[in-house]
Order: structure tokens, then sequence, then C-alpha cells
């Protein structure tokens, strides 16, 4: 199970996700791009289905 907080980046709120405590390179992103994946979050299912085999 990822490991999700929040941080911030000059004044911005940003998500993020890590897959452990250890994880040197986090996935981050601000708002901006939240409301875009969440707004594309079908073709990402979508996505990952098609390439998980």
């Amino acid at each position: 199970m990822p490991i999700v907080s929040e941080s911030e980046y000059k004044g911005n709120p940003m998500i993020v996700l890590k897959n452990s405590e250890e994880d040197k390179f986090p996935f981050q992103f601000g708002l901006k791009k939240a409301k875009l994946i969440l707004e594309s979050i079908e073709e990402i299912k979508k996505f990952v289905e098609k390439h998980e085999q």
C-alpha cells in the first residue's frame, strides 16, 4: 500500500506518493495535475489494465 503525504513547494500544496518510507524518488504533484488526473482516471485505469499483463 502506498504511503501518501502532503508537502509544499514554493508555497503551493503538493501530494506525495511513495512505495515505501525508503523510496528515494516519490511521485509528487500539485493541485493542477491532481485535477487533470481525476479528469482522466478512467483512461488511466484502461492504460494500466492494457499494459499490466
